[in-house]
């Protein structure tokens, strides 16, 4: 509740917030004899602690939330990466003349794709498997599964444990044309 004083200065009552800020109302002094250390003098072990808590507290929630966003970016490049290398690899190996080229081709294929996306030969596995079982044949169904083990972002590798988010996969087919 505020009132006026005699002089028409801003008395204040409740609210302390005026002379917190280190300057009077309407240039006015304080009624009483107070001063701005006395009224604040019982908040003052407080000072700067807000601060403090805040700063401890976002950095402590901040840097999980972050490492997760990272995680699940990574996850996702890697999705994208499995998808294409498969479809990759089944056109080039449909594409081929002959299946001892054609298995060569399928394999630099997903490796290319995954470095595309950041990801090294050594997380990921190729599985082509034919219907028939001739795959030089016309109208062969040649389908390529590209799993890919994600790797911890920001997490260095150590020597025997193998640290992964998850192993995703992808599969594409193509048919054998006719003529090649």
């Amino acid at each position: 509740m505020l009132h006026y004083n005699h002089k028409g200065c801003l008395r204040q009552l409740e609210l302390r917030h005026l002379l917190l800020e280190n300057r009077p109302a309407g240039g006015c002094r304080p009624e009483g004899g107070e001063t701005r250390s006395a009224l604040v003098e019982s908040e003052s072990g407080d000072a700067g602690s807000a601060l403090v808590e805040f700063v401890f507290l976002a950095v402590l929630l901040m840097i999980p939330v972050v490492y997760l966003v990272i995680t699940v970016g990574q996850l996702q490049a890697g999705a994208y990466a499995v998808t294409g290398a498969a479809d990759q690899a089944a056109k080039v190996y449909v594409a081929a003349p002959e299946p001892a080229a054609a298995r060569t081709a399928a394999e630099e294929a997903v490796v290319l794709a995954m470095a595309d996306y950041g990801f090294g030969q050594n997380d990921v596995r190729l599985d082509l498997q034919c219907d028939p079982a001739d795959c030089a044949g016309p109208g062969s169904l040649v389908t390529a599964t590209v799993s890919l083990a994600v790797p911890l972002p920001l997490v260095p590798s150590l020597p025997g444990v193998q640290l992964t988010a998850a192993t995703v996969e992808a599969a594409a087919s193509q048919l054998v044309g006719r003529f090649r």
